[in-house]
């Protein structure tokens, strides 16, 4: 009989130790890798930006555009690795140059709370209109946006 009821309370201990697993990990915040004093040449980005957040928006700019680092950046062979201050390359300026435009279309037209940090607000982002390609077709981008204010207009 023992026996029996150790087969069944395993299941209820290991679902307790496993529920307090997940709840001491919800409770723990993980700490972001600081600001390393290694980013060069940011230009519209945060000087003192932590390396998770810098990787964070990269990712976003690869996954929005569907590339890799070497778009934008150049590769310095002499060092086998990837250069990220040179401006070698136009696509950064360009990217420069589209990340001020998403600020500044977020900040006027989505800072509803007036924030003092409107350069946090992403409601229109490269993916908004890039959807994975590297050179958005703007007459589809506007045809899809149509479509879905028209669906909108519908609905309220």
């Amino acid at each position: 009989m023992s026996n029996f009821l150790n087969k069944n309370k395993m299941p209820v201990v290991l679902f307790i130790i496993t529920a307090i697993t997940c709840i001491g990990s919800a409770f723990t915040t993980t700490q972001s890798k600081p600001y390393t004093g290694g980013h060069k040449n940011l230009q519209v980005l945060p000087k003192d930006i932590s390396d998770d957040s810098l990787d964070m928006i990269m990712d976003g700019f690869k996954a929005a555009l569907n590339v890799k680092c070497s778009f934008c950046h150049v590769r310095n062979e002499a060092e086998q690795k990837m250069d990220f201050a040179s401006d070698e390359k136009p696509e950064k300026e360009i990217a420069r140059h589209m990340l001020r435009m998403t600020m500044d279309i977020n900040a006027r037209y989505f800072n509803f709370d007036s924030s003092t940090r409107a350069d946090t607000i992403s409601v229109v982002t490269c993916a908004t209109c890039h959807r994975g390609t590297q050179h958005p077709d703007p007459e589809s981008v506007a045809s899809d946006m149509q479509a879905k204010q028209a669906a909108w207009k519908k609905q309220n």
